[in-house]
């Protein structure tokens, strides 16, 4: 479920996700495609830590932030 239709995430956008995110989200931010996300995501592969949650997949923002090299506070 992406929350923007916008290809440009902003920092403040990321931060408004709150604590996590769906797969599909986070690897927009990262500008990864919705099937790799899920791939890698699968494989254990994700370039942040993934938390699988029944059979969902769930991404903490904080995560995706540090990699970004953004403070997840402010």
């Amino acid at each position: 479920m992406s929350t923007t239709t916008d290809s440009t995430w902003t920092i403040e956008a990321v931060r408004a996700l709150g604590l996590t995110t769906d797969v599909e989200t986070a690897g927009a931010i990262l500008g990864i495609g919705r099937s790799k996300a899920y791939a890698l995501a699968k494989r254990g592969q994700f370039p942040v830590r993934v938390l699988r949650v029944g059979r969902n997949y769930v991404v903490p923002v904080p995560a995706i932030l540090e990699l970004l090299g953004i403070r997840a506070v402010t």
